[in-house]
């Protein structure tokens, strides 16, 4: 049984919801990736989305671009990506990771080669962008074999079809794209999201999280009430660019919105 499921079940048997921020690996630099993902852990998070820097990364806004940028000056591709999880699993066995990126990199390094590396760095879930589950049939069963998920990104847009063969292809969890546009971009309508959750859930065994805008502890409280899971990227990025020149500012700011996510979301 994989990690997520594992945490998804013992969530749901307390009625909390998982909190997962994303970082990007190497931003500002890879010496803060590890530290920063256990100091998460500590402030609360559930579950960890791990960005793949990525020099073209389409579904992401100015914030997340500029991260991959900075991570990217740093040569932090994929296999450093891999070695960075390696090492935050050598001291925590149990907080799933999940890579979220794009396929380029993947497609590069072979899809066996990649389901092999993710196996050894004890990557929980895969989630690529720009992947369609129509076209996801190699790598899903490569992914599965190992018993890696591979997990799929809904839009507010999708009709009932997708939904279902997004939940046949898919495991982890979906994540649903809260509004239309980039990360970090967009006004959050919650009753939107709150109707388009309900239809989901009409369609899907699969625990479903939210993202895209969600930005402080009320919002994550709002989503936590309709949701499985809520994601969040842009707001913890913003804080490491913001203190580029004292990552351990950053740190300290990223922890503290964590503990009030954690705090709302749980109340």
């Amino acid at each position: 049984m994989s990690r997520l499921k594992i945490r998804f079940d013992e969530l749901a048997k307390t009625g909390r919801k998982a909190l997962i921020p994303f970082i990007t690996a190497g931003d500002p630099n890879p010496e803060f990736t590890v530290p920063m993902m256990h100091a998460m852990v500590e402030a609360g998070a559930d579950v960890i989305e791990l960005g793949v820097p990525f020099s073209d990364p389409m579904a992401d806004g100015p914030v997340i671009q500029r991260a991959s940028e900075r991570a990217l000056e740093h040569h932090t591709g994929l296999r450093k990506v891999l070695s960075l999880a390696t090492e935050f699993r050598k001291t925590n066995q149990t907080t799933p990771v999940v890579l979220m990126g794009y396929l380029n990199p993947i497609e590069i390094m072979g899809y066996e080669n990649f389901a092999n590396a993710a196996q050894r760095a004890e990557i929980d879930g895969v989630l690529t962008v720009d992947l369609p589950p129509e076209e996801a049939e190699e790598c899903v069963a490569l992914l599965k074999a190992r018993d890696i998920d591979q997990i799929f990104l809904l839009a507010p847009n999708s009709p009932v079809d997708r939904i279902k063969k997004m939940d046949a292809v898919g495991s982890g969890y979906l994540y649903y794209v809260s509004v239309k546009g980039v990360t970090g971009a967009g006004h959050l309508d919650t009753l939107d999201v709150e109707r388009k959750l309900a239809e989901i859930k009409k369609h899907t065994r699969l625990p479903v999280g939210v993202g895209f805008g969600v930005k402080d502890a009320d919002t994550a409280k709002t989503i936590a009430s309709l949701a499985d899971g809520v994601v969040v990227g842009s707001a913890f990025i913003s804080k490491i660019e913001a203190n580029l020149d004292d990552p351990e500012q950053a740190k300290a700011e990223i922890i503290e919105l964590i503990r009030s996510m954690r705090q709302a979301m749980d109340s």
